[in-house]
């Protein structure tokens, strides 16, 4: 039986080339999640007005990948400590949030938080949302799969790359053998 994960970790034009390389991982949705418009589009979002933040949908197997390791993956793949921005992506739709399913992701979520606190893994405080799932709406045709479009090489070489080179270094072992 698989799990679905939402996470919101900047633009989802990089986190969905992240987490999409995952084993265990069944497939990525880019999309928006913790906003208050029915059905926004990117126009919309990019806003900062609609409260929705650029997300992911993760479709997971919990026994080759634990929800516990995405988290980590979640957490080391983008900062957690600026406050409605990553990188040159500004405003509260490039916020750091965890959409939780479960009180048991809740609860494994915010352990994790607190892990990384107490082991001062980040020497600014973590801003991170960990707060329920209410809605996702999947992204436009042409938000997704963005990474192998080749739709921007500069922006995939100068964004992307460096956060796949990271997860190369880092999670190797997690990684789909295609990817290798």
């Amino acid at each position: 039986m698989t799990e679905i994960a939402t996470f919101a970790n900047g633009c989802f034009w990089c986190t969905e080339a992240v987490f999409k390389r995952l084993r265990g991982v069944i497939s990525v949705m880019s999309g928006y999640a913790g906003g208050t418009v029915a059905n926004p589009t990117y126009e919309q979002v990019c806003t900062g007005e609609t409260g929705h933040a650029e997300s992911l949908q993760i479709e997971f197997d919990p026994t080759v990948i634990p929800y516990s390791v995405l988290l980590e993956v979640f957490w080391h793949t983008h900062n957690p400590t600026t406050l409605n921005r990553q990188g040159n992506d500004v405003g509260p739709e490039y916020r750091s949030a965890i959409f939780y399913h479960s009180p048991e992701q809740q609860k494994t979520a915010q352990e994790s938080k607190a892990k990384l606190e107490a082991d001062h893994v980040y020497p600014d405080p973590i801003v991170t949302e960990i707060v329920p799932f209410t809605t996702f709406y999947p992204a436009e045709d042409y938000q997704r799969n963005f990474y192998e479009s080749g739709k921007r090489p500069d922006y995939c070489m100068f964004v992307i790359d460096p956060k796949l080179h990271k997860l190369l270094q880092d999670y190797k072992p997690l990684i789909k053998e295609e990817y290798l």
